[in-house]
């Protein structure tokens, strides 16, 4: 399982490690993803996704229906 954010789709991105003496080796830098549970009062059932905290502030902000509305005009989330 890929990691990637179901809902901003963001996914990792890669760079440098720079030593002191400007040595450069590929590293990678992962998304903070968490996986929660959500329930849409609509469709009256929990969804679980795994999100990133800039999703998860916001589906705090927003709300989960609209958040999911947006994504999926965006062609984001496919569930």
């Amino acid at each position: 399982m890929s990691k990637v954010c179901d809902i901003t789709g963001k996914k990792a991105m890669f760079g440098n490690n720079v030593s002191f003496s400007i040595n450069k080796t590929r590293r990678r830098f992962d998304v903070n993803l968490s996986k929660k549970r959500f329930y849409i009062p609509e469709e009256d059932r929990w969804i679980t996704l795994r999100v990133s905290t800039r999703a998860l502030k916001a589906i705090n902000k927003k709300g989960i229906s609209a958040v999911l509305k947006e994504a999926k005009q965006k062609g984001m989330l496919i569930k």
